[in-house]
């Protein structure tokens, strides 16, 4: 079988190069300056005219298709992920909200029971440094 194969590979190796020469359009180098630019030109205009088409098509045929794929897939695999991970922050901020306003209320009462005789030794010390 292995054989089979690499006779075939050979086979084809050999001939394949050969189907290149039958070819009857056999491109021919310019002779002088003016021959070179009329094929220049000639060159230039076809691919002013051609161009655009060919990019358009190139565009929907192979660049379109293969970003919409991408974005399926990206929707499809990606994006279940992050939004499960947003809605588990969202509910983590949720919980750790009701605690901050708790400790916020705590801190509140404190500083006001404390305010009164800070704001005393405050005044106090005042006194203190104008004697």
């Amino acid at each position: 079988m292995v054989v089979k194969t690499i006779i075939i590979f050979a086979i084809v190796g050999l001939l394949l190069p050969n189907f290149s020469f039958t070819q009857e359009k056999v491109l021919q180098l310019p002779e002088t300056l003016e021959e070179a630019k009329e094929i220049g030109e000639k060159a230039f205009g076809i691919t002013k005219k051609e161009l655009p088409g060919i990019l358009k098509r190139i565009w929907k045929e192979e660049v379109l298709p293969i970003w919409q794929k991408m974005d399926d897939w990206f929707k499809a695999n990606i994006w279940p992920k992050i939004k499960a991970w947003f809605k588990r922050e969202k509910e983590e901020i949720e919980k750790r909200k009701l605690i901050i306003e708790e400790e916020f209320k705590k801190e509140k009462k404190e500083i006001k029971e404390e305010l009164p005789k800070v704001g005393k030794s405050l005044w106090e010390k005042f006194k203190e440094l104008i004697k």
